[in-house]
């Protein structure tokens, strides 16, 4: 399985993102041209080799004719939708830009449809994100892996004032993502670094097994005293087999808490994000009969689990770790049957051999409308698949 893993000792940006990908190899002419479709004027990526603290590093700035606009994400949208990108490229720029309106729409409390990107709605940023976007595509890693992000500190000026790193749509970016102490009084994450980081990032963690194919070194504009302001790309191969993804478990124990209150966590934790919650009846200390709630979750998920286990529930005490999960290739599939479209999804054993798993609520919601049995257009799904 191809990897790459983010070395972002001197955080991350946007720019430092591209430099890393162009690097590492990928084609900066491509970026260019996906860039150019978006349809603002006078845009081009430049790339040039420099020094950070004496290592070599690629630098890529983004020249434009100047501007004094401010957009809204459905401004940016549209751009992307229009453009020339393919529909993965797309997808990833659109979800970067999803994940940073999201969190400024939070932190000035305001709506996605509404919220006012300033610095991030500018020329060179949208260039930045979406050559990023365009770079990973290029790049074909199947998993991407971060270690920890330092954000530097002291006081930066936004357009709303002066603020305190993280600035505040970078910390609520960051939130679940594991950050990194920094001595260095200067801001170390961008927004868009950030919005990279929890849009595309599978997992953080230390450096993953893997044979190393090629390193890319993006640098960042600043010069920094204590360190070289680069970010570190690691590409290559690992021998985890295709499917197989790192997730963490979180379990606790309860004895004391009524049924009604761990069904209303286990909601708290789906809407959270968890990908599994189940609970396991248990006898505990004394005698007392009890219940092990169990969460598998990614890693950026972690805190937010636990915090709602602590809150929701009366657990002291919490116990988590790193487990592997081996999933079948699957993709969503629409079949026609007498009741209509049904929606499911499609898992692959090998190559050759496949299963077709009907979505119970299609089925239901079908059964409710022609005044069938769920069983009678589950079956008849399935049928439709087998052909």
């Amino acid at each position: 399985m191809k990897i790459a893993y983010l070395d972002c000792a001197s955080g991350i940006s946007g720019d430092m993102t591209l430099g890393a990908l162009v690097d590492a190899g990928v084609d900066l002419a491509a970026i260019n041209a996906g860039v150019a479709s978006l349809g603002l004027p006078g845009v081009n990526l430049v790339a040039q080799t420099v020094k950070k603290k004496g290592f070599r590093a690629t630098q890529v700035t983004v020249e434009h004719e100047p501007e004094h606009k401010h957009r809204h994400l459905h401004h940016i949208v549209a751009m992307i939708d229009q453009s020339q990108l393919t529909e993965r490229q797309k997808n990833l720029a659109k979800k970067i830009f999803q994940r940073l309106a999201e969190a400024e729409a939070k932190v000035h409390n305001s709506t996605i449809e509404k919220v006012h990107f300033h610095e991030v709605g500018a020329v060179d940023s949208i260039a930045d994100i979406v050559g990023a976007a365009i770079g990973w595509d290029l790049l074909g890693a199947q998993r991407i892996v971060a270690s920890a992000v330092p954000t530097g500190g002291g006081f930066i000026e936004i357009a709303h004032g002066r603020c305190a790193v993280p600035a505040p749509a970078t910390a609520e970016l960051l939130t679940g993502v594991p950050l990194a102490a920094s001595s260095v009084a200067q801001e170390l994450t961008t927004p868009t670094g950030a919005a990279i980081l929890a849009a595309l990032v599978d997992e953080f963690g230390p450096l993953p097994a893997m044979t190393i194919d090629r390193i890319g070194y993006g640098a960042g504009q600043r010069d920094l005293d204590e360190q070289a302001n680069v970010l570190r790309l690691l590409v290559g191969e690992t021998t985890d087999a295709p499917g197989e993804e790192r997730l963490w478990m979180v379990e606790t124990n309860l004895d004391d808490v009524s049924g009604e209150l761990i069904g209303h966590a286990a909601t708290q934790l789906w809407d959270a994000g968890a990908l599994d919650v189940t609970t396991t009846a248990i006898q505990m200390k004394k005698g007392r009969p009890g219940v092990t709630v169990s969460v598998l979750c990614e890693a950026a998920q972690v805190s937010a689990v636990e915090t709602i286990l602590f809150r929701e529930t009366t657990t002291l005490g919490i116990r988590r770790w790193e487990v592997t999960r081996h999933k079948l290739r699957r993709e969503k599939r629409t079949v026609d049957t007498e009741w209509g479209g049904i929606e499911g999804v499609v898992a692959w054993l090998n190559e050759d051999t496949t299963r077709f798993a009907p979505e119970f609520e299609s089925c239901r919601q079908a059964a409710e409308r022609h005044g069938v049995a769920v069983k009678e257009v589950f079956e008849a799904a399935q049928r439709a698949y087998r052909g």
